[in-house]
């Protein structure tokens, strides 16, 4: 990993684009805030009043069965809290409803080998097994037969297309569990070929080059396979094409339309063809309250508006306001960032070109946190974020420089909301401080924190309480946070290629492989 170290210097500005949106960068010697004081408001956002929300939200969770998952009680409180909280600071706030799929396991899915060596594989370990998200459900026992599987795997620049074309399966024997090798395509359409050949499940294991390894949390992206779908790792899928074996899969589960909602709501002041969309996700997994994932965010995002309101910057122009600010709380990120995906899908194309940037804060008080910044020029090796997006990452690196603070870039991986943004060509960036990832012996030397460990070893579990949170890494985030929304809110900004092209997806853009949608992977 390459920690960053970003010099504000002209020739880093000039790195970017030097349209009229970045000219003072251009023309002068970068200082932190280029050039705007943003230390009242610094000072007003703290680390006791954004505690004070978490404190909330884990109160919601404890009256709600434990949880604030996005269609509970518990999530809809949460909407009342933050919604309330922000009219009465005197934005206009607008709840936007909106049906989704919810996949949920009715009893714990199960996966053995029957023959020839009876073993059983433990559910979501790192060598074991995980059902599909939108799987059928099923119990079944039968043989296992191999399709076009690349074993051993094939090297980095190649990639298996197992199960990717129907002619993979013209001489599968209906009524056996197809096994299947992740690579090329998405899983729902492995699964789909799997299911119109016949096949009675469906095993998809890992593709076995560094990092594709460990059991596959896949998602087919929505209904339509009707067989029992799972992910497994790829040393269990090599085991099993070595060997004529049966296997039994059985996934107990169901899917269901619920609704969910986000929050949205706008400066009164600031011009609204350029509006900055400054997000985090509201809901948690219902394993648990989801106060570092993501009420961190969350309360972030509430404290540094109420301060703004406080202040007095939201009561003419004269605050410095040139731009509108649209706070949003995203619902169901959990199930695949169904709420930010609903905002870009169905928001008018008018107020759609509006938007010339999205922030995004999604766990920013990990335990033992690093200081990831969205790599948007992609210089780490990433694929980079639509025009702008470097401009964004310039911001948080320039901003934690001047406080003699280290960063590390982190991917646009697709694993938080502002996926649908990208997708779409708007520039994005943002804070994150790590989740199941184990930190690494030179990110402990210069962020602190164990080695060996995982930036949030209660990721998605019930442990992820209000004594789940980093104090210093939680204060340091809210800091960077507040001053580039305060530094976007009166500068003037990069203009997103959106504008230029239209409302159309561009996925792939700029190289990006957006593999995952929220934390399961799509192919």
């Amino acid at each position: 990993m390459t920690i960053r170290d970003f010099s504000p210097t002209v020739a880093a500005a000039r790195r970017l684009s030097c349209g009229s949106a970045l000219a003072m960068l251009c023309s002068a010697p970068a200082l932190a805030g280029v050039g705007v004081d943003t230390s009242a408001l610094n000072e007003a956002v703290t680390l006791e009043g954004v505690k004070s929300h978490l404190e909330v939200f884990q109160q919601i969770a404890d009256d709600n069965g434990g949880n604030r998952e996005a269609s509970s009680s518990g999530y809809f409180e949460s909407i009342y809290y933050v919604g309330q909280a922000m009219a009465l600071a005197g934005y206009r706030v607008d709840v936007q409803l909106f049906p989704y799929l919810v996949f949920e396991n009715i009893s714990p899915a199960q996966f053995e080998q029957v023959s020839p060596v009876p073993t059983s594989y433990v559910l979501d370990e790192e060598e074991g097994f995980a059902e599909a998200t939108y799987s059928g459900s099923g119990d079944v026992t039968a043989t296992v037969e191999a399709v076009d599987l690349v074993v051993p795997a094939a090297s980095d620049a190649d990639t298996s297309n197992s199960g990717c074309e129907a002619e993979d399966f013209a001489e599968f024997t209906p009524g056996n569990i197809a096994l299947l090798q992740r690579g090329s395509c998405s899983f729902f359409l492995k699964a789909a070929n799997a299911e119109d050949a016949g096949a009675s499940a469906v095993i998809i294991f890992n593709e076995g080059q560094p990092g594709r390894t460990a059991a596959l949390t896949a998602t087919l992206g929505g209904p339509g396979v009707s067989i029992p779908v799972i992910g497994t790792s790829y040393v269990i899928g090599t085991d099993l094409a070595g060997a004529e074996s049966t296997a039994r899969v059985s996934v107990d589960a169901l899917t269901e339309e619920r609704v969910s909602a986000n929050v949205l709501a706008d400066t009164p002041i600031g011009n609204p063809d350029e509006t900055v969309v400054v997000g985090a996700h509201l809901d948690s997994v219902d394993e648990g309250a989801g106060i570092n994932d993501n009420g961190s965010g969350s309360a972030v995002l509430l404290e540094v508006a109420l301060q703004m309101s406080a202040l007095g910057y939201l009561d003419d122009e004269e605050s410095g306001f040139r731009n509108r600010v649209r706070f949003a709380w995203w619902g169901a990120e959990e199930a695949g960032l169904l709420g930010s995906e609903y905002y870009v899908d169905t928001v008018s194309d008018p107020e759609f070109e509006q938007i010339v940037a999205n922030l995004n804060f999604d766990m920013v008080g990990s335990p033992n946190y690093v200081r990831f910044v969205y790599d948007g020029d992609g210089s780490a090796g990433g694929g980079a974020g639509p025009e702008g997006s470097a401009f964004i990452e310039w911001l948080f690196n320039d901003y934690f420089m001047e406080q003699g603070l280290a960063t590390a870039p982190t991917a646009f991986d697709g694993r938080s909301d502002y996926g649908p943004f990208i997708q779409y060509g708007i520039p994005a960036g943002g804070l994150f401080t790590g989740a199941e990832g184990v930190k690494t012996d030179e990110e402990a030397g210069i962020f602190g924190g164990v080695a060996g460990e995982a930036y949030d070893a209660c990721y998605h579990a019930a442990c992820d309480t209000i004594d789940n949170i980093s104090d210093q890494g939680l204060d340091e985030m809210a800091d960077a946070a507040a001053y580039a929304i305060n530094v976007l809110a009166v500068n003037d900004l990069p203009i997103p290629s959106a504008k230029e092209s239209g409302r159309k997806r561009i996925a792939g853009q700029s190289g990006m492989d957006m593999n995952y949608r929220g934390n399961r992977l799509q192919k």
